[in-house]
């Protein structure tokens, strides 16, 4: 019990606040799932066309990147009870705005403003706050809470869409805002205690700044290299994710063959996530972005030659077995290159720069498709786009190598200093 209160890190309480944080992580991961799945019904009450429909999701994106850097900045100052519990509130608040809307343009600005920013402090800064309490088994750990973002995706679209066609969108809604505010509010209070980050004692609190030195480059001119590396991964991630399903209707295999195949991606997703952050443990956060990013541009040139039903459901399953572990990685490189006081603000910088990038590629795919009639470019330029991300992790590994703590990701001397 006394190692425990000195020594938090890697500790039983760890482990317990990081499934209370897996589970916020689920439930929050609403504000981006039900919008999708209410798109149809939201289009048909108030009779707009289907871009204008769109525009609820493209402002919950640009809510939710905004709120990030935002929150994640409150978070590096005062920790992340308060931001998850004004979070909490704000979402909820969203929701029952939401229900409410008189028109397109009241819906749009509850779920950009209200609902995206909510969602915003249950996964980049949540995400820099777990890292702050492992040392030993960060990877996993990141990945452990990485995957709460699919795991919502896997669970939320399904009961939106039966509460939906069972009392329709506005009671769905109204509900889906109660539910985070007493779901949410009880979970977040296991996340009062502050990170023991700079507390001067534990595994934790050695500050692996120094370590930047050996790349050669400033703090500003590495976040920007992840930043582009960032965006980069997105943008080839999202050409099968968003285009899945319509690529499988353009095929003639219709979109519900196309939505499994994304389902099977998203779950596969989870494992990969789950088996990177273990692999990450091992050989590093830079050497598992590597790895990452080339089994996912493997993957994505899978798509050209095969697009049988049954090979695209085992592409689909590979890419997402490749994919999953890439986000991570970044919260395991900026652990390892910058001070825990900076975590949040950097780690949701990077997060950020991956929706743009995810937001980026899907237009960009979709552009590409109305130029040449097909994906086939698509895949192309996604592989570019992997391309560039791939350069800057070698980069990176190249720049940083040395003898590595497995534990860590820590170069041994900064680790044993």
């Amino acid at each position: 019990m006394t190692a425990t209160l000195h020594d938090p890190i890697d500790s039983r309480y760890a482990w317990l606040r990081l499934w209370m944080a897996l589970a916020l992580s689920t439930i929050g991961a609403a504000g981006m799932w039900c919008v999708v799945v209410a798109l149809p019904a939201v289009q048909a009450e108030f009779g707009v066309a289907r871009g204008d429909a769109s525009l609820p999701y493209t402002l919950t994106m640009i809510g939710f990147s905004v709120g990030a850097v935002v929150v994640g900045r409150f978070t590096d100052r005062v920790g992340i009870f308060p931001p998850v519990v004004v979070s909490t509130l704000l979402l909820a608040t969203g929701f029952a705005v939401a229900s409410m809307a008189p028109n397109l343009w009241w819906f749009t600005l509850a779920q950009g403003i209200a609902i995206g920013t909510g969602s915003a402090a249950t996964f980049a800064p949540l995400l820099a706050d777990t890292s702050l309490w492992f040392a030993r088994r960060r990877g996993l750990a990141v990945g452990i809470f990485a995957s709460g973002n699919y795991l919502g995706g896997v669970l939320w679209p399904p009961v939106v869409q039966h509460f939906i066609a069972s009392a329709g969108w506005r009671p769905t809604y109204m509900g889906i805002g109660f539910f985070c505010l007493l779901a949410m509010l009880p979970l977040s209070l296991m996340l009062r205690r502050r990170s023991p980050a700079g507390a001067g004692t534990g595994a934790g609190a050695a500050a692996p700044a120094a370590s930047i030195h050996q790349l050669g480059v400033t703090p500003a001119t590495l976040q920007g290299l992840l930043v582009v590396a960032g965006i980069a991964c997105c943008v080839a991630m999202s050409m099968p994710q968003v285009h899945l399903v319509a690529y499988c209707a353009d095929l003639g295999y219709g979109p519900a063959q196309g939505a499994r195949m994304l389902s099977v991606m998203l779950a596969c997703g989870i494992v990969s996530r789950l088996v990177s952050g273990w692999i990450s443990d091992r050989i590093g956060g830079p050497r598992t972005l590597v790895l990452g990013s080339a089994l996912q541009g493997l993957a994505l040139l899978l798509f050209l030659p095969f697009d049988g039903p049954v090979s695209l459901y085992v592409v689909s399953a590979l890419f997402g077995l490749s994919q999953g572990g890439i986000v991570p990685s970044y919260a395991m490189i900026i652990r390892r290159y910058f001070p825990p006081a900076e975590a949040a603000t950097r780690i949701s910088l990077t997060i950020t720069s991956t929706i743009v990038g995810m937001a980026l590629g899907g237009w960009m795919s979709g552009a590409i498709f109305d130029l040449t009639g097909g994906y086939h470019a698509a895949f192309i330029n996604g592989t570019a786009w992997n391309l560039l991300n791939l350069v800057i992790a070698v980069w990176l590994v190249r720049r940083g190598s040395g003898r590595q703590d497995p534990g860590r990701g820590l170069p041994l001397a900064a680790a044993s200093s």
